[in-house]
């Protein structure tokens, strides 16, 4: 078993144990020592003593130094003319990853600017991307391991480096105030804590900062001098296919009325005590109607009244998360209004519209910004919102298809791949452009 203690692969444990739970991380240990024990390597990048880590490009740069060839005399984006930017980052979480790096690709292809990305623990790879690259950006790193190493790659090319993230993951008062941290375990907490220095070290390192929400950036501006951009995240063509055929694909023709929750990581209890009771109260008055649990759920949690009406669904991938929502009459997306969930982007929402299901959101982060109340969805401001808005959709099954139908609208309209302000900041299309 020492074999598997290499740092590369505890810290991968310890990023799946913050994100998904203990339990979750040695169901995913397990399955990973069986692959090693059949001869398969899913996802690590093998070691060897002279290729591990932070001494990977040390040979070289002594090399090159001797030679007096370590200096790059002109940044390659004024001697090519070209943009070609290279997104090293954590890939470890597929919502994330899809948000925040894949559908990048897509956004920047469009105006003519390459994007390759790659895994900070895939160091050849890192590397090797970096060397071709006009524009360095970082996502969701923090200042350990090979992280270093590739920041100094990266100013010794002399590119621009940019800090991406999603999550208030550098703040201290924002872990220590938000509600969901109240059902983890208090060595998780105190590891959350621990870590968020490692990542204010790093976003402090590059050269600008862009966020996923105005929330966001709020809160990043009390941590860093460095110019905060906005960049949201949106439907790429893929979610909007994949939602298509999601609804192309439903095929509920039962009398029921379908209410889904959909939890991407532990902790959403606390936002889902927010309407509790009034969910409660909403399934009981008919027996026909159903709440849909999708992903992260501790059952205990959730009351034995409500637990009979309740259809569990666990994540998959994307594809059949989407097919799963499609067969929802509304989504619930509850958030209690701490500091956290105040930077939060919309990609519920997001997910929702794509498969044409109305929202009924909490006034919290980016959400009413996606969600129009009464148009597409119901922002709730009050506990009594929420019990008044599941009743109306569930009166007029209808009403509620055309709701989700606008929703759909919209997002294809207001929330793809497009250069407009409420998308992208411009001035972070002119950092890459000019």
């Amino acid at each position: 078993m020492i074999r598997y203690l290499r740092p590369s692969l505890v810290r991968q444990f310890l990023w799946v144990v913050r994100r998904d739970g203990v339990r979750t991380a040695l169901t995913r240990a397990c399955t990973y020592v069986m692959s090693r024990r059949r001869g398969v390597a899913p996802s690590d990048v093998p070691r060897t003593p002279n290729m591990g880590g932070d001494h990977y490009l040390s040979g070289i740069w002594r090399s090159l130094a001797r030679s007096d060839a370590f200096h790059v005399i002109a940044a390659p984006a004024y001697v090519t003319r070209r943009r070609s930017i290279a997104l090293i980052g954590d890939l470890n979480l597929p919502q994330c990853r899809k948000y925040r790096v894949e559908q990048l690709e897509e956004f920047w292809r469009l105006r003519d600017v390459e994007l390759r990305y790659a895994h900070h623990q895939d160091v050849p790879r890192a590397v090797q991307i970096l060397q071709d690259a006009t524009h360095l950006m970082c996502y969701r790193l923090s200042g350990c391991g090979d992280v270093p190493m590739l920041l100094y790659e990266a100013r010794r090319l002399r590119l621009p480096i940019l800090y991406d993230i999603d999550d208030p993951l550098f703040s201290i008062s924002a872990y220590e105030t938000y509600a969901n941290m109240t059902v983890l375990e208090p060595g998780l907490q105190a590891h959350f804590a621990a870590e968020a220095p490692r990542y204010l070290e790093t976003m402090n390192g590059c050269d600008a900062v862009s966020v996923s929400t105005p929330g966001l950036a709020d809160h990043a501006r009390l941590y860093t001098s460095r110019p905060v951009f906005v960049r949201r995240n949106f439907a790429d063509q893929a979610t909007l296919r994949a939602g298509q055929q999601a609804m192309q694909a439903s095929t509920d023709n039962e009398a029921a009325f379908r209410v889904a929750f959909a939890s991407g990581s532990q902790g959403h209890e606390a936002d889902f005590k927010i309407i509790e009771a009034e969910l409660t109260a909403f399934l009981a008055a008919d027996g026909n109607r159903r709440l849909m649990m999708l992903g992260h759920f501790e059952r205990r949690h959730l009351p034995t009244a409500i637990a009979r009406q309740t259809e569990w669904h666990s994540f998959t991938d994307y594809d059949t998360y989407l097919r799963t929502l499609a067969q929802a009459d509304c989504v619930v997306m509850p958030l209690v209004g701490d500091p956290f969930n105040r930077c939060k982007s919309a990609v519920r929402a997001i997910d929702a519209a794509a498969v044409g299901t109305p929202a009924i959101c909490s006034a919290v982060g980016d959400l009413p910004q996606v969600v129009r109340h009464d148009q597409t969805g119901f922002v709730a401001r009050s506990s009594r919102d929420w019990g008044g808005s599941l009743n109306t959709l569930a009166r007029d099954p209808g009403a509620a298809r055309a709701m989700g139908l606008r929703a759909r609208r919209n997002l294809e309209q207001h929330w793809s791949a497009q250069a407009a302000p409420h998308i992208v900041d411009p001035d972070l299309m002119d950092w890459v452009l000019a």
